[in-house]
C-alpha cells in the first residue's frame, strides 16, 4: 500500500493494476510518481494499468502518471491508464511522451486490463 492509502495494487489476468485512490496535491505529486514507478519497476516486465480514482484525476495525478510513463518507456513496459474522468484523460493524452510506446488512455478499467493483457500475449 501507498504512503497515506493514495494508492494500492492488485494483479489481475498477469496485469499489475495500480489505483490511484486521491489528489496527491502539487507537493507530493513526485511522490506519488515514485510509488508508481517502484512497483512498476519491481513487476517488470509485467504491463501496469494506471487507475486513476475519481478523487485523482487533478493536474499534479496526471504529471504524476505521466513522469511514470516515461519511466516505463525507458524499461519497456506497457503502461495504460484507466479513468472515468474526461478532462483527465485529455490532459494525459495531450502530455504523453511520443517518444516510446503510446500511452493508451480508457474510460474503463476492465477494457484497459483487457488490451494489456492481450498486448502482453
Amino acid at each position: 500500500m501507498g504512503t497515506d492509502m493514495m494508492l494500492s495494487h492488485t494483479f489481475e489476468h498477469g496485469v499489475l493494476i495500480i489505483d490511484v485512490h486521491r489528489d496527491p496535491g502539487a507537493a507530493r505529486h513526485m511522490t506519488l510518481a515514485t510509488e508508481i514507478r517502484d512497483l512498476v519497476r519491481a513487476h517488470s516486465p509485467v504491463p501496469a494499468v494506471i487507475v486513476l480514482d475519481e478523487g485523482a484525476t487533478s493536474r499534479a495525478s496526471v504529471c504524476a502518471v505521466l513522469s511514470a510513463h516515461r519511466m516505463c518507456n525507458r524499461l519497456g513496459v506497457l503502461m495504460s491508464v484507466a479513468t472515468h474522468s474526461a478532462p483527465a484523460r485529455r490532459l494525459l493524452e495531450a502530455g504523453a511522451d511520443t517518444g516510446g510506446t503510446r500511452l493508451v488512455v480508457h474510460a474503463r478499467t476492465d477494457v484497459a486490463v483487457a488490451v494489456a493483457f492481450t498486448a502482453a500475449a
